[in-house]
């Protein structure tokens, strides 16, 4: 019978068996040990129905009675530390700090600090946003980007803080449930990721940008190919605001993907016109276009068949080349997307090769520079707008990413941490331990939609409060005057820079001049294609002169 039972119940069991038992020995006279040992299973046991019962976190109602071992730890680790004198990589602390400040935005409860900043603000590469002698007042926190070009008529009002690409299938569908009510409720978009629109997005009704993929799911023919019809029905939804065409993303860019067909739900299926329970392939290239031009003329052709919704893509940035080609044939098409989301290479995901996560892709901040340049150089930044993504959780990340050129930004693993998400790092098992990233109705029914959609909320409303409490003390009244002359970096112990002065910025129009001053413009601009996506000439010489 116990092998029936999930194996993170049996130690609750296991104390209900033994309080049953115990109890049984005491009564008939074996002992008062026996008596003892009932009073503490019983208290376990009582625990444990109360872990079950309520729902608040998802982790108590998959692990009760367990999962308090890991509360209690959380609880004494700064002590612990301190203690022991233990020293944490770069990157953990950074997390919890980041996860901290999100639980209790998300759950509405107090998100400040006393004894002042814990942070080295002599350490190299610390930032901080000047302040204002004289601090603006701003009524509310609802701040919002319109988007869409000239060539757009159906232009979308956004929030500058949404949620990130991440589709059903690699969360649950409770945690989408929660996170498309959350972003309803808060007037702010919910990105569907590449999996396409599944009922759990439509049944809240919030905001949608529908990711298109390279597997063209919910608009793609039997042989994978992209489907106007399809895409067109889709499209029509009132609910649909934007269409995002994903060239690549942070997490692994320039890598396909396959969901195993054990993992092909009906649900699954459905959503992406695919069969149930064979393997789902993601290519690692389009096939709809090959070119420059050849995207452009695909945002053109998705903006008539949506009837004029905004339509951008999404891309973390590689070969510089490539990308100088999309804005050369903006310039010989006279197409241009309404917005374009820079994904940066620090971007997470479920699963991805080591390399990938880690070596692969440009940072968000040289990517997100080398766009906005680039569409400032050729006079087209006043008509595309930029979305950004790649570890943004706080405030001052959006603050940041605003100041190098973002006119919204997107978060994936802020809203998850919302959701309840604790880094167990087990999304691609199945196994999530607090049903965020599992197919496993057991485990993703621990996660109650409502409370968590509460949070998805407040997540979202508490960052864009601190949000605005940022740039009034800078004497700012809208995230769109944010500039890099307001973010400073430290360059060493003993130098400090403003971003407007640590970086180069290119002047209006500066390419159309075919003068080019930053490096990588005069490298690469003037031999990058608009009819070819292939490595230009000059590449190929250094190549050459390489190997010579």
């Amino acid at each position: 019978m116990l092998s029936a039972v999930p194996t993170r119940y049996w130690f609750f069991v296991g104390c209900v068996f033994t309080t049953l038992a115990t109890a049984a020995l005491a009564f008939h006279g074996h002992g008062a040990l026996f008596g003892w040992i009932a009073l503490l299973a019983g208290f376990l046991s009582l625990v444990g129905v109360r872990d079950l019962t309520q729902t608040r976190q998802s982790i108590r109602r998959n692990y009760p009675i367990l999962s308090h071992l890991r509360f209690f730890l959380e609880e004494i680790r700064p002590e612990v530390r301190q203690y022991f004198l233990e020293s944490d990589t770069e990157a953990q602390p950074f997390s919890r700090n980041q996860r901290s400040i999100v639980y209790q935005r998300a759950k509405n409860t107090i998100d400040k600090r006393p004894f002042g900043t814990q942070a080295d603000v002599y350490r190299p590469d610390y930032e901080w946003i000047n302040h204002s002698v004289a601090p603006a007042e701003i009524a509310g926190h609802d701040f919002r980007v319109v988007v869409g070009s000239s060539q757009c008529s159906q232009p979308y009002s956004a929030s500058v803080f949404n949620i990130s690409a991440m589709s059903y299938g690699a969360l649950s569908p409770n945690a989408v449930l929660a996170l498309n009510e959350g972003a309803r409720r808060g007037r702010f978009f919910h990105d569907t990721g590449e999996g396409s629109i599944s009922r759990f997005h439509r049944e809240p009704g919030g905001d949608l940008v529908w990711e298109i993929g390279s597997g063209y799911f919910g608009c793609r023919n039997p042989d994978g190919t992209f489907s106007e019809e399809k895409f067109a029905a889709n499209a029509a939804s009132p609910q649909v605001k934007m269409i995002e065409v994903k060239l690549s993303q942070g997490a692994k860019p320039g890598h396909g993907g396959v969901l195993p067909g054990a993992k092909v739900t009906r649900d699954i299926a459905e959503a992406r016109g695919v069969p149930e329970g064979e393997d789902c392939i993601s290519p690692a290239r389009h096939s709809a276009f090959s070119t420059p031009i050849g995207l452009l003329q695909f945002v053109t052709r998705l903006r008539t068949l949506s009837g004029g919704k905004p339509v951008g893509f999404k891309l973390a940035i590689g070969h510089p080349w490539e990308w100088f080609g999309i804005a050369k044939a903006m310039l010989e098409t006279g197409i241009v997307p309404d917005f374009i989301v820079v994904d940066g290479g620090e971007g997470g995901t479920g699963a991805a090769p080591l390399e990938f996560t880690d070596h692969v892709g440009a940072p968000l901040q040289e990517g997100l520079m080398l766009v906005h340049n680039t569409l400032v150089g050729i006079g087209k930044r006043g008509e595309v707008r930029l979305g950004a993504s790649g570890k943004i959780v706080t405030a001052f990340d959006l603050v940041r990413a605003f100041a190098l050129g973002a006119d919204w930004g997107n978060s994936a693993r802020g809203f998850m941490f919302a959701l309840g998400c604790i880094q167990a790092q087990s999304c691609h098992t199945g196994k999530c331990p607090t049903g965020v990233t599992t197919q496993d109705p057991k485990r993703y029914q621990a996660l109650v939609v409502p409370d968590k959609a509460d949070r998805v909320l407040h997540f979202h409303q508490n960052t864009l409060k601190a949000l605005k409490e940022l740039i009034a003390a800078a004497g700012l009244t809208h995230p769109e005057q944010v500039g890099p002359e307001h973010i400073v970096h430290r360059v060493s112990s003993t130098e400090v820079r403003s971003l407007a002065a640590l970086y180069h910025w290119v002047q209006p129009g500066e390419l159309l001049s075919g003068e080019p001053s930053n490096a990588v413009f005069k490298v690469f601009w003037e031999a990058a294609r608009a009819d070819s996506f292939e490595a230009p000439s000059t590449v190929l010489s250094m190549r050459t002169t390489k190997m010579r």
